[in-house]
């Protein structure tokens, strides 16, 4: 039997798409409200739609900032999509954010900067350059591939070393980080077609 995919529900994640792609990918993937429900997982999804403040503020009233900072102390596979992934710095600068960020990955999130002449949110497909090869979750995935992006703003970490892949949209900036079991991607991998089910396959044999 294959361990259980706990996939939290915020009220403001892209919930829907994540599920039905973890779902075709073979995993055996349940929505989660509670503390309680994480802690039997094999593996975690964040996923994320919307404003940093708003995940933040939404997994602190359901009690879960605490239960995803305790199941990532575990070793066990964890993944953040989207402001899922940008959850794991310590800030943002978006909307004047005041909400502190769950704090695994030293960092802010920041806007892309208008000097750069492109269209602000970055919304289509870009291209990923795998920066540390041996990524579990890149396995099969060549570099230079195509994912779809929904964004504005991207985390920018102290530590450049937990890098994954790098993308250029007017400016270089991480699109996805790896560090240990932690794994998270700027882009939307339940939106990425093959290249994105193939990720979430990945990841799902890391749950054993």
């Amino acid at each position: 039997m294959s361990a259980v995919i706990a996939l939290i529900d915020y009220d403001s994640g892209n919930l829907r798409s994540a599920q039905k792609a973890l779902l075709k990918v073979g995993a055996d993937v349940r929505v989660v409200r509670s503390p309680g429900e994480i802690d039997g997982a094999g593996a975690v999804v964040l996923p994320g739609v919307g404003a940093f403040d708003d995940c933040l503020h939404a997994l602190e009233k359901q009690g879960l900032l605490e239960a995803v900072k305790k199941f990532i102390r575990t070793g066990r596979p964890f993944l953040g999509i989207c402001v899922g992934y940008q959850a794991l710095f310590d800030r943002s600068e978006e909307f004047n954010s005041c909400a502190a960020g769950l704090g695994i990955f030293p960092g802010k999130v920041v806007r892309f900067s208008d000097a750069t002449g492109v269209k602000v949110p970055q919304i289509g497909w870009n291209q990923l350059n795998i920066v540390r090869p041996g990524c579990p979750i890149y396995q099969g995935i060549p570099s230079g591939s195509y994912v779809y992006f929904v964004h504005s703003y991207f985390p920018k970490p102290t530590d450049a070393s937990i890098m994954a892949t790098e993308t250029t949209y007017g400016e270089p900036f991480a699109s996805s980080v790896w560090r240990d079991n932690v794994f998270a991607t700027q882009f939307h991998p339940e939106k990425s077609q093959a290249v994105g089910l193939q990720l979430l396959k990945n990841f799902v044999a890391l749950s054993g």
